[in-house]
């Protein structure tokens, strides 16, 4: 899988222009136009998070991630705007996304939970990597969402 693939990670001050370009425009394609969801992409959140993301062999950027560290989204770090190029769904890349993601959080913050706001229909795919729901279910952007936690090994 990875031999197709180039991963980059790094803090927002470190992301060149057009990689910051590349990132946002998956995430607009994802969250905005497939999702159908009108919403301020970008926000403060990515310029204290360190971002993760994958290349093809063309340059194009097929997978993206940022980790927010503690204290910005909720007590522990979080993981958001996760998303895939619908050109790679299906392949296994979405959960490789997770699997650096975690190792990425546990490497930057050690012996922290780390928690997310999962849209509801991933709840399946996110307790394959240890998270579990905490509450109820509830609205963000008019798309189902549940909050969920890993805890630290």
């Amino acid at each position: 899988m990875s031999a197709r693939f180039s991963w980059q990670f790094a803090p927002f001050s470190e992301l060149s222009a057009d990689a910051l370009h590349r990132i946002l425009a998956l995430r607009a394609d994802v969250f905005v136009v497939e999702q159908n969801c009108a919403y301020a992409d970008p926000d403060t959140k990515d310029r204290v998070s360190h971002h993760l993301w994958a290349e093809d062999e063309q340059g194009e950027v097929v997978a993206v991630a940022r980790v927010v560290p503690p204290g910005t989204s909720y007590a522990e770090p979080s993981f958001g705007r996760v998303a895939t190029a619908s050109s790679v769904r299906g392949t296994g890349l979405g959960r490789e996304l997770m699997h650096r993601a975690i190792h990425h959080a546990q490497q930057l913050f050690p012996g922290h939970d780390a928690v997310i706001s999962a849209q509801h229909y991933l709840l399946r795919f996110y307790t394959e990597f240890g998270f579990q729901p905490e509450g109820d279910v509830y609205d963000e952007d008019g798309i189902p969402h549940i909050q969920m936690r890993k805890t630290s090994n």
